[in-house]
């Protein structure tokens, strides 16, 4: 979860690294560096603990760091608590005098004790808590076997295990980066006489929209403006640049306090452009992923599989896809599906969701899928992820870029991509008659301009969350699709705002949860659901005489909820089975200003990184 950078060309080195690194500060902010070389050949390597800006402080913005080749790195702790010494870059010697090579890395090497004996054995000393020194190190053992870093980092690859995406300077290769990848994500651009190295796009979108992803178990060499890609067994390979074709605003501010309240704002068009790309003629069209009228009505179950706010997804996509599809779909946890020896059968179709298309678990997932010869489809936001690269069929969200770590406008785009998944399958399975489906795709086109109007709203909902900023406990509950959005509600809060926050099915609170309510306690009822509401209602009221103070998310027109609540938001009409993208903005909203009133970061909540890229 950590984002790796490097920068090859006759430019400045530090300020650019330092630029593309802050646009990957979401991935990780718990310590920074960068390495650059002179003109001189001579390696300096700058590191320090904290945010982004405290490195940037130490080598005056740059410009105490001469050079025009180097690499970079922002951390997320996985081994080592955050501190100096366990930041990146990583040397393979006990100073820059000794150390033929400098690297960076995003991802965990699962066998780094065994790796760290070896190596101790060899008489390399360590200085660090981190399993990336070890990785650096073993370059470093290999390329004085065979002193071609083709051949040092393909050794190297063979004896690691785990995820890893590895950038490295080596001091007698003096106009070169080198790079390795396996599981963790990378991608490489060029421009005119420029190379640029990343982890994500948005850190190099400024300076170019050519790139090249780089595959599972390969090599890559990046000179001033060329890119050379090997195979694990140095053999050449040929790629080609793909063109990103995001708006580069849409990776900044744009005047707003911060990128979660940006990017609640731009659901509106995230939604309207991932639907625009899937609604066509009047009808639901997927065949651009690959999937055929034939594969579709083969299908007998389905399997989602993710993980955090795209599990949320998948829970609220079971509830519609079961009622207007009428296929059976289980909903798994990624990182228990990979290892629950999972039972599927030919017609499963596996359904993996991703905003970043990194997700390590998922990815895992997806492989498990693939071993076991089933079908599947990925739901992503990033062309040429992993995922997308690897599943049997692709639909992308255009929710473009989403800095903030708390997702929002690729959930609510993977929530519109599983509606029209729903309305499609049964159309084709001749489960819905034209006169139906024409009224569920008005109902989808109708969301945009309706979740605009609740984003009128949020003056109340911020007077509202300032009032109860200072919360200790919040449950939010519902029944159906109304339990999907409360969880993601919760999660939301919690994630952002640190207050507890748990999520139940509204009518499981009598059995043990209501213990909790006490005075005061926030209770969130979310009641979009017709045929559920008297019964949500019952348990609200229940919280309400044991003192919890209540916030309701209604449908339009039950006003009678405001009997009960303390603080109502209705959301507009709309197809009961698509009211999840409707009332999950008031809660987003409602999560982003607890957060504002508490004073806290709330695009970089402690302890969370946005790519969840290891296990």
């Amino acid at each position: 979860m950590c984002g790796i950078v490097g920068y090859n060309g006759n430019g400045h080195a530090s300020p650019i690294l330092l630029e593309c690194l802050s646009k990957l500060e979401y991935r990780g902010y718990d310590s920074a560096g960068i390495a650059v070389r002179d003109n001189d050949g001579n390696i300096s390597v700058v590191k320090a603990k904290g945010r982004l800006k405290v490195l940037s402080e130490k080598v005056d913005g740059g410009r105490a760091l001469p050079g025009n080749i180097g690499i970079g790195h922002t951390r997320w702790a996985t081994h080592g608590e955050p501190s100096e010494a366990n930041a990146h870059p990583h040397i393979s010697g006990n100073n820059m005098e000794d150390s033929p090579v400098v690297g960076v890395h995003n991802g965990i090497i699962e066998n780094y004790q065994e790796l760290k004996e070896m190596l101790t054995k060899a008489g390399y000393v360590f200085y660090s808590q981190t399993d990336t020194e070890i990785a650096i190190k073993l370059v470093d053992y290999y390329y004085r076997e065979f002193p071609d870093p083709k051949q040092a980092l393909s050794q190297t690859m063979m004896r690691l295990r785990g995820s890893y995406a590895l950038a490295f300077l080596f001091k007698d290769y003096p106009d070169m980066i080198w790079a390795a990848r396996k599981d963790s994500p990378m991608i490489i651009g060029v421009k005119g006489d420029e190379s640029f190295l990343a982890s994500d796009v948005p850190a190099i979108l400024k300076y170019t929209r050519d790139i090249y992803y780089v595959g599972n178990m390969e090599i890559a060499c990046l000179g001033k403006g060329s890119v050379s890609f090997y195979d694990i067994d140095c053999n050449p390979l040929q790629k080609e640049t793909v063109k990103i074709t995001w708006d580069a605003d849409a990776a900044e501010k744009g005047g707003y306090e911060h990128f979660m309240i940006k990017e609640i704002h731009e659901e509106p068009r995230a939604i309207s452009d991932t639907l625009n790309s899937l609604i066509k003629g009047g009808g639901i069209d997927l065949s651009a992923s690959g999937l055929s009228d034939d594969d579709i009505r083969a299908v007998t179950d389905i399997r989602i599989v993710a993980c955090g706010s795209a599990w949320h997804v998948g829970m609220q996509a079971k509830y519609v896809i079961e009622d207007i599809a009428r296929i059976p779909v289980g909903v798994e946890l990624a990182s228990e599906f990979r290892y629950s020896r999972p039972i599927m059968g030919p017609g499963t179709l596996v359904i993996i969701i991703s905003q970043s298309g990194e997700t390590a678990d998922s990815l895992a997932a997806l492989r498990e899928a693939k071993s076991q010869g089933v079908k599947t489809l990925a739901i992503v936001n990033v062309l040429g992820s992993s995922i997308a690269r690897e599943a049997d069929f692709n639909l992308y969200t255009l929710a473009g870029p989403e800095i903030a770590v708390a997702t929002t406008k690729a959930y609510s785009a993977q929530l519109v991509t599983c509606y029209s998944i729903a309305v499609h399958f049964a159309f084709v399975r001749g489960l819905l008659e034209k006169e139906q489906y024409s009224a569920f795709i008005s109902d989808l086109l109708a969301i945009p301009a309706k979740a605009e109007s609740l984003l009128e709203d949020k003056e109340r909902i911020q007077w509202f969350a300032a009032k109860y900023a200072n919360a200790h406990d919040a449950f939010f509950i519902g029944r159906g699709i109304d339990y999907s959005i409360a969880l993601e509600g919760s999660l939301k809060m919690k994630e952002v705002s640190y207050i507890h926050s748990e999520a139940y099915a509204a009518g499981e609170l009598k059995h043990g949860t209501i213990s909790l309510i006490e005075d005061k306690t926030l209770l969130v009822g979310i009641l979009t659901q017709n045929r559920l509401f008297e019964k949500t209602v019952s348990n609200m009221v229940e919280c309400k005489s044991r003192g919890a103070y209540l916030m309701a998310i209604a449908g339009a027109g039950h006003y009678q909820i405001e009997d009960t609540a303390d603080f109502t938001v209705y959301i507009p009409r709309v197809d009961e089975h698509f009211a999840g993208s409707l009332a999950i903005i008031p809660l987003q909203l409602f999560a982003y200003y607890t957060s504002v009133a508490r004073g806290l970061d709330v695009d970089k909540p402690r302890n969370l990184a946005k790519s969840v890229t290891v296990e």
